[in-house]
């Protein structure tokens, strides 16, 4: 007990060292804040001649045009071509030679002599060169080279002339074209089995393509047995096909016929309504239950709907 009780001391007392730092970054926080005020006391600026520059920023001093002025408001489009860089050159008397003009066909020495600068003159020049014209006389005060007075001075001198239109009727004693009236064509009736793609193109909206995919459709069928089957080709619209249909006989029924019960699944699947898995499982039906005694005996294949059945039946046959 006695230790700790000597001990104890140390703990809440500092070194003279200790206490020198303390109170040394005391004084420091102190007199940091006073710095600013302390300089300004002990230092004074010299005083700044501002006259000079004030005289440069003068010089300067440019005066921006009146917006409100009507030189300012007048319309350019179209007509904007440079702007007088010369001083107070509106100021001087305008001098020319007054005379009746078209601004069309005026040369550069026309505009000069008119008193027009040659610069504003040979500008006009490349304007109408390029393919710009004037269509009536109000249309010089446009121009960015003339001056409101110049276009007053010049305007009741403008002449425009008309632009000549094509003379259709330059030779009135020619006869007149003569009118032809629309060929009208017969169309014969189109046996779908038996034409070959000429006939089909004969058609209206059949092209050689299309009739190239009837005959070919055709012949992967085996025959059409109506004329229906013809809407199946492959990019006939059905709009072409309406328009056709009555077109379309069947002169004779006679299509070629698979005999399922000796087919091959490859014989079997060349044909259109039938393909691979429909010629598969005939050929697969087949050898697990023996021949067909009917062509009607492959709606029990459940592969085979209503509707493929009624489009095949017509190629299939037993013997």
């Amino acid at each position: 007990m006695a230790q700790q009780k000597n001990h104890k001391p140390e703990y809440l007392s500092f070194t003279r060292r200790e206490r020198i730092g303390i109170i040394t970054v005391v004084m420091i926080m102190m007199v940091y804040p006073t710095i600013p005020i302390l300089f300004a006391i002990f230092y004074k600026p010299e005083p700044v001649d501002h006259t000079a520059f004030e005289k440069e920023i003068a010089g300067l001093n440019v005066q921006e045009p009146d917006s409100s002025s009507s030189y300012a408001k007048r319309n350019y489009d179209g007509y904007l071509h440079y702007q007088p860089s010369e001083k107070n050159y509106y100021d001087k008397p305008i001098k020319g030679e007054l005379f009746y003009f078209d601004p069309n066909t005026l040369s550069a020495d026309g505009w000069v002599k008119l008193g027009v600068r040659e610069k504003t003159a040979n500008t006009i020049q490349n304007y109408i060169l390029k393919g710009g014209r004037f269509y009536k006389p109000e249309d010089i005060s446009k121009i960015w080279g003339l001056h409101e007075d110049e276009v007053k001075r010049l305007l009741p001198y403008v002449r425009i002339e008309s632009k000549p239109t094509k003379d259709y009727n330059k030779y009135p004693d020619r006869e007149k074209a003569k009118t032809y009236e629309k060929p009208t064509y017969t169309i014969t009736p189109c046996d779908v089995n038996y034409s070959d793609t000429a006939a089909f193109i004969a058609l209206p909206g059949i092209g050689s393509k299309l009739a190239a995919r009837i005959v070919a459709f055709r012949e992967k069928l085996g025959g059409f047995y109506k004329t229906e089957q013809v809407a199946e080709t492959y990019g006939l619209p059905d709009s072409t096909f309406q328009k056709i249909k009555s077109m379309l006989v069947i002169g004779n029924i006679s299509v070629k016929k698979l005999n399922i019960n000796t087919a091959t699944v490859d014989e079997l699947k060349t044909h259109p309504y039938l393909r691979y898995n429909i010629a598969n499982a005939i050929v697969q039906y087949r050898q697990q239950h023996g021949s067909f005694s009917s062509v009607s005996d492959i709606k029990k294949i459940m592969v085979i709907t209503e509707e493929i059945y009624n489009k095949a039946a017509p190629y299939l046959i037993i013997k």
